[in-house]
């Protein structure tokens, strides 16, 4: 008697979890329309399409003492402008810039 106790009980919890995690709201991690660090970021193409998305990496890199590369476009949907930050633009005649860590 007390095994068929026990077994119910272990399957009544099972069941209860199981139910729980069903209910419970699968979704991806949430990324904002903008992102990005001292080496670049991705712009999501929504908001390049309703702003200046090579104003917004030009301050973005900026606020680094760097200058904005566009890398990528990815036109539709949920995709995504790349653009890297670099200390001096391809075909510059300046001297790369000097950082003392």
């Amino acid at each position: 008697m007390r095994t068929l106790k026990a077994g119910f009980v272990k399957t009544a919890g099972l069941v209860a979890v199981g139910t729980l995690l069903a209910a419970a709201s699968a979704r991806a991690d949430v990324v904002p329309p903008f992102k990005g660090n001292d080496t670049g970021g991705i712009i999501a193409y929504q908001l390049a399409q309703r702003t200046d998305a090579r104003q917004l990496a030009v301050d973005h890199c900026a606020s680094y003492g760097k200058v904005a590369k566009f890398r990528a476009v990815d036109p539709h949907y949920g995709g995504y402008v790349s653009f890297a930050c670099r200390w001096v633009p391809y075909g510059s005649a300046e001297r790369p810039l000097r950082t003392l860590y």
